[in-house]
């Protein structure tokens, strides 16, 4: 029984995305935004587990790094705000760098702290036209509407961000739906949206 239901759900996943060679691209995956929480690691876990082709990049998550490597490098500065340009600026390369590099921008904002760099890391990869996933809680929905509008998906979980990646790179979807016991495909709540597929 087993072994059939994997084969049916492999012969569901190549009719969703037929590839010669789905794993031979290694796709680029920035994770921008709050730097507090383990929402990296998570996904990190969760792309390892599934063995998906991806390579993570993100910003420098240490703050106090962050913040003082322009002076470390190039010498300390009386002004802060001369101090904070000079340790932005060193960041923006990173920054921008592996943004234009990246196939999606997960972009993770949460509820304590206000993400400005996440927003401005959002808007960049819009410009560029880059396929984004917002990652928070569902209590900053109203507050991230401009933002999800640009986004591909929007997640309230790291494991909602592996599980699109999983989908989008192999086609495979959760064993469970998210709505659990409860989900109906579209056809069946709604009626088949093409009367002659």
């Amino acid at each position: 029984y087993a072994m059939m239901i994997s084969a049916t759900a492999t012969t569901r996943i190549l009719k969703r995305c037929f590839s010669s060679s789905p794993d031979k691209k290694i796709w680029q995956v920035y994770l921008s935004g709050e730097i507090h929480s383990d929402w990296r690691e998570v996904i990190a876990a969760g792309i390892q587990k599934k063995s998906l082709p991806v390579h993570l990049t993100s910003p420098n998550t240490s703050h106090e790094d962050s913040d003082d490597c322009g002076a470390i490098i190039l010498g300390m500065e009386e002004n802060r705000a001369n101090w904070d340009k000079i340790g932005a600026n060193m960041n923006n390369i990173r920054t921008k760098t592996l943004i234009k590099s990246a196939d999606v921008v997960v972009v993770r904002f949460g509820e304590k702290y206000r993400q400005w760099n996440a927003a401005f890391d959002a808007g960049y990869a819009a410009a560029l036209g880059k396929s984004i996933i917002t990652l928070h809680p569902p209590a900053i929905s109203h507050m991230m509407k401009e933002v999800n509008a640009n986004a591909s998906a929007v997640c309230e979980d790291a494991e909602q961000v592996v599980d699109t990646l999983a989908y989008v790179i192999r086609g495979e979807l959760p064993e469970i739906p998210r709505d659990g016991e409860d989900f109906v495909p579209i056809a069946e709540r709604l009626g088949a949206g093409n009367p002659n597929p």
